[in-house]
């Protein structure tokens, strides 16, 4: 039989995803067929599954972990918010209409049936299925029909560890908090606790441990330390970005504005792990900094508003300044309709909003279509004449003068433009930044010897780092029992 185990956490940012990664390595290292799983994520940050469609980057990066294809039955309620059309639902892989909060809540019942038909389809052949929540079980406020916690567990029978954050204080409070507050049905559904993020001696929370158990019954299953091979993993919840707003002095400044829908910001991950480049995310109310070498404008859910929000922080003169003193500008996706002379939506597709000028840096237009591009993509540097490897999504065409000095050829099709004077370009591949070649030709531009570093690999080490620290502090009970006891061959 397969087993089946649930991580919710006592609120959001606990860390779930990366104790879900750790626990999917740990039982693949020990020959586990391990699937990971998530009923309903909200995220802008989506990739392409290995099946050909969006789910959320943390189920990617869990299928990675657990040395698996993605699929997109490992995601299939994603949420990606736009601005006023609310939510567009992404179901099993596809869009599926869009929705806004009062609207989905009374939406969410008539898709649980989905979401159990993709969980049977991820634990068919599986000896173990990590499930992962979303915000907190204790939002009784939206206990009716939901597919996210509670909801699913009590239907699917799978049984619950909740995630405790010590690092942002009020731990006690929240675990003992939450067993108060679930409805007995939901409260038998636990079955045990992690601490997560603790820094220094744990033993010291030994009393703390005595008085969760005093107040709930419930046991504790470990003390995770803060895991610092965590920071190389890709980064999943935008807020990452509060954390990556700031300077270090190093020999490449590339600065990146957080847009209100910024979506797959983990696409500038591969530039933070260099040693030699200061990535910093400009948060709003703050300039684009004069001493950025290289500004990208990242993805958005909404083109529109997000324009117009940019142009709102001033953004769009710092941009003409940081051009005029020879600063380069790449925008992906998003960013790279942006650039242009002028995005146009005729349906109405992103909002009410029916065109708007872009920032005049490329000489393209685009124009919003109902056909979304969801594709993993083999694809060249034009410019750099290196092999890229990456995935779009994406809703619109784009064409001008400037595209015929594409950057990018994907699949034999010229992709992206770029300005005459090789300055600013633009182009729809997400994961542009994850090819080693590119990355160190981009730094050898600016003089910096770079980028020779396997990133990929570079993840697959922090996995295996977070499953060794993971098996050293879980209660090894516990563990066996989840895991199967004795190690499998592989």
């Amino acid at each position: 039989m397969t087993q089946k185990i649930m991580l919710q956490g006592t609120g959001s940012d606990v860390g779930k995803s990366v104790l879900v990664a750790g626990l999917c390595r740990l039982a693949a290292n020990r020959g586990l067929k391990v699937r990971p799983f998530k009923p309903q994520n909200m995220s802008n940050n989506a990739a392409v599954s290995d099946d050909g469609g969006e789910i959320d980057r943390a189920q990617w990066l869990q299928s990675l972990a657990a040395r698996v294809p993605s699929s997109v039955h490992m995601n299939p309620v994603l949420l990606k918010p736009q601005s006023d059309v609310g939510s567009q639902i992404i179901l099993q892989g596809r869009v599926a209409g869009q929705a806004k909060g009062r609207e989905y809540q009374a939406l969410k019942p008539k898709l649980l049936g989905a979401v159990m038909e993709s969980f049977e389809l991820v634990s068919a052949g599986a000896d173990l299925v990590i499930v992962e929540g979303a915000g907190s079980p204790a939002e009784i406020n939206l206990r009716a029909g939901d597919i996210a916690n509670m909801g699913f567990a009590t239907r699917a029978g799978v049984p619950v560890v909740l995630v405790g954050d010590i690092d942002r204080g009020g731990v006690i409070a929240s675990l003992v908090g939450t067993h108060v507050i679930l409805p007995e049905e939901d409260r038998r559904m636990v079955s045990g606790y992690l601490i997560n993020k603790f820094r220094g001696d744990v033993t010291l929370f030994d009393d703390g441990i005595a008085a969760v158990h005093r107040f709930t019954d419930w046991p504790c299953f470990g003390v995770v330390p803060w895991l610092k091979s965590a920071a190389r993993l890709p980064a999943e919840d935008s807020v990452v970005l509060e954390k990556l707003a700031r300077g270090g002095g190093k020999a490449l400044k590339v600065a990146v504005p957080v847009l209100s829908r910024i979506a797959n910001f983990d696409d500038l991950d591969p530039l933070r792990a260099e040693p030699e480049v200061d990535l910093v995310f400009v948060r709003p109310g703050t300039p684009l900094p004069d001493d950025a070498g290289l500004v990208v404008i990242p993805g958005s859910k909404s083109t529109i508003s997000d324009l117009k929000d940019f142009r709102a922080e001033g953004w769009d003169r710092d941009l003409e300044r940081h051009v005029r003193r020879g600063g380069r500008v790449i925008g992906i996706c998003g960013g790279y309709q942006m650039l242009g002379a002028r995005v146009t939506d005729p349906l109405g597709i992103e909002g009410s909003e029916r065109e708007i000028a872009g920032l005049g840096l490329l000489s393209v237009e685009t124009e919003m279509a109902p056909e979304k591009t969801v594709r993993n993509s083999r694809a060249w540097s034009l410019e750099h004449d290196v092999a890229l490897d990456g995935y779009e999504i994406h809703l619109g065409k784009t064409a001008g003068a400037d595209c015929d000095r594409a950057p990018v050829s994907i699949n034999d099709r010229r992709d992206g433009a770029m300005s005459a004077d090789g300055k600013v370009m633009g182009t729809y591949l997400h994961g542009l930044f994850g090819s080693d070649a590119y990355r160190a030709a981009l730094l050898r531009s600016f003089g910096i010897e770079g980028g020779g570093s396997n990133y990929r690999q570079s993840v697959d080490a922090a996995l295996d780092d977070i499953a060794g620290e993971l098996e050293a502090v879980l209660d090894p009970a516990w563990l066996d029992r989840l895991l199967g006891g004795e190690r499998k061959t592989a």
